[in-house]
């Protein structure tokens, strides 16, 4: 969208066309009188861009990261200082750690008011210095072109990630003369031949070859040339931590998720690699098991690293090919190369394959309730572009483990381990793919971090299914603590409302399961209720993990001393 060149406009109309320009379409907010010129902007331009008022900044936060990932264009969000800045910061903590692109405006102190610790100041440079890609103030608002268009090039280009732009109140409401700029751009590098060669002759010498999957840049096209590539060479695939709906988890060269769900083959099945094919993952703690899987720095098996950030190239692993390129121009790349020797490699992808299929079931748990036969029958039941969303949590594990993952972005979970992401998420998903199926998951501990958004799913009509997992604990740390001080329980026991009631008071349909077969009934009925709907399924508190009870994990720790 071009705008045409105005005069005499505010600040405040100025960054609004800046994102008019850019063309965004929505942003999430909590309201503030940091920022009034800006509301009074978008009060003009409500036909263009949807503005959803939130309950809390951080749930804004989260819903402006999950529509940066579901899109690839940058997540917007308003927050005003201080408390709300604070508020929306585990947003920005998320969205670097996840490379989404997303952009918080927030309101700043006047300018003549600024290091005398006014009313709610902070200096946003140095609070936000290790959680987003780049911090700038807005003094001058004939500047406001110029910074807007850096702040949407820097979140999308290179690894995409947060941006964080400070916008004092006076400045906001000055009266200035200025031109709009063009919209930013999406540049991306691609590998040199000379690389693609050398790629290709490591896998003609490879043995036991494994691609990783991960990080962002993605979009549905390069998903679709990586599927390509995967099934020409017959390489088995893995994906990092909550990266699964980068890949067909149906293909028969799928060999899990390298997270918390990981079991002993697929971990050794990266130990024993001699070639790791990494594409746009970091290779972080959680895919590498606390940096066990694979040496540091320099490891045993040859690493072909590709990754958008030339700067995540040698910063914890040296490659033995390193090539800096985007995920959509490297999966071209690769998608044409020739097969080089796919029936080489038929008996490790079988048997890895078998492998991941079998820890896809359960055991039966303790309790009325089985969480895994829940979780095979949405396996079975939901349509395969359903968007399954998730923040925090052992109840996680459920999921991770046994929901296979057939279109891309049907999977929205935070790689930073952050609770409270679920709802908000959810309700960002349904508000941009309405006729999709959304479910969030949450555990009771994760769900009433930012359970407050109901009320923003039920204002503007977001129809999404919310499954709230209640052990009535806090079961991952539960979990930690029994192995590392068994029976001495401090700190993780939880009183919980009923959620059905607290859900209804939102006019939510809501349903209580305590029985596995009452879950079908209850979920068709969630469907057909026209209204969001909310099903909390209580648990027994010794099914703590989908693997080993409480009790197990406590037993196991006494024997071990």
């Amino acid at each position: 969208m071009t705008i045409e060149n105005k005069v005499g406009r505010t600040g405040g109309q100025v960054l609004v066309d800046a994102l008019l320009v850019n063309g965004v379409e929505r942003a999430f907010c909590v309201p503030g009188e940091s920022y009034l010129a800006v509301l009074d902007a978008l009060h003009d331009v409500k036909e263009d861009i949807d503005l959803i008022v939130c309950r809390q900044e951080g749930g804004a936060a989260y819903m402006a990261e999950a529509y940066g990932k579901l899109t690839g264009k940058p997540g917007i969000c308003f927050v005003t200082r201080g408390p709300g800045a604070t508020n929306a910061s585990v947003g920005i903590h998320t969205g670097f750690q996840d490379s989404t692109p997303m952009i918080l405006f927030i309101g700043q102190v006047a300018r003549d008011q600024i290091d005398r610790e006014a009313f709610q100041e902070i200096d946003y440079r140095r609070m936000f210095g290790e959680m987003a890609k780049w911090i700038v103030q807005v003094d001058d608002a004939k500047r406001l072109p110029e910074l807007i268009n850096q702040a949407f090039y820097r979140a999308m280009n290179g690894r995409p990630g947060p941006v964080v732009v400070a916008l004092p109140e006076d400045m906001l409401t000055d009266i200035v003369h200025v031109a709009d700029a063009l919209p930013a751009k999406h540049i991306e590098p691609s590998a040199s031949n000379a690389e693609l060669l050398e790629l290709q002759q490591l896998i003609k010498e490879a043995e036991k070859p494994l691609v990783v999957l991960g990080g962002g840049g993605w979009n549905e096209a390069a998903v679709e040339n990586i599927r390509q590539f995967i099934e020409t060479q017959n390489l088995p695939v893995a994906a990092s931590f909550r990266c699964q709906d980068l890949v067909d988890n149906k293909l028969s060269q799928y060999i899990g998720n390298l997270g918390l769900a990981a079991g002993p083959a697929l971990q050794n099945a990266v130990k024993n690699s001699d070639l790791l094919i990494v594409l746009g993952a970091r290779l972080g703690e959680m895919t590498t098991g606390s940096y066990s899987l694979v040496d540091i720095p320099t490891p045993k098996q040859k690493l072909v690293h590709v990754h958008l950030g030339i700067e995540e190239l040698g910063r914890v692993y040296q490659p033995t090919l390193g090539i800096n390129a985007g995920m959509q121009k490297i999966s071209a790349q690769l998608a044409e190369l020739p097969a080089i020797k796919p029936s080489y490699f038929n008996t490790l992808v079988h048997s890895l394959n078998e492998e991941y299929l079998e820890g896809c079931t359960f055991p039966t748990a303790p309790g009325s309730v089985q969480m895994g036969k829940i979780i095979e029958w949405l396996n079975e039941q939901l349509p395969d572009d359903s968007i399954l969303t998730c923040g925090a949590g052992n109840y996680t594990g459920w999921i991770h483990r046994g929901y296979q993952h057939r279109k891309f972005r049907t999977l929205l979970g935070p790689t930073n381990g952050s609770m409270g992401y679920g709802v908000p998420a959810a309700v960002a998903a349904k508000l941009t793919y309405p006729e999709r199926m959304v479910i969030a998951f949450a555990g009771d501990g994760c769900f009433l971090m930012n359970g407050q958004e109901l009320a923003t799913a039920a204002h503007y009509g977001a129809n999404l299914v919310v499954i709230v997992v209640n052990n009535g604990m806090y079961g991952t740390i539960r979990m930690h603590q029994e192995r590392a001080y068994p029976g001495r329980v401090s700190g993780t026991e939880l009183f919980n409302p009923d959620f059905a009631v607290f859900a209804a008071a939102f006019g939510f349909h809501s349903e209580t399961v305590n029985e596995t077969e009452q879950f079908v009934p209850a979920f068709e009925r969630c469907q057909n209720s026209g209204r969001p709907s909310l099903i909390e399924i209580q648990i027994d508190p010794e099914a703590l993990t989908p693997k080993m009870s409480l009790t197990q994990i406590r037993e196991n720790a006494l024997a071990s001393r």
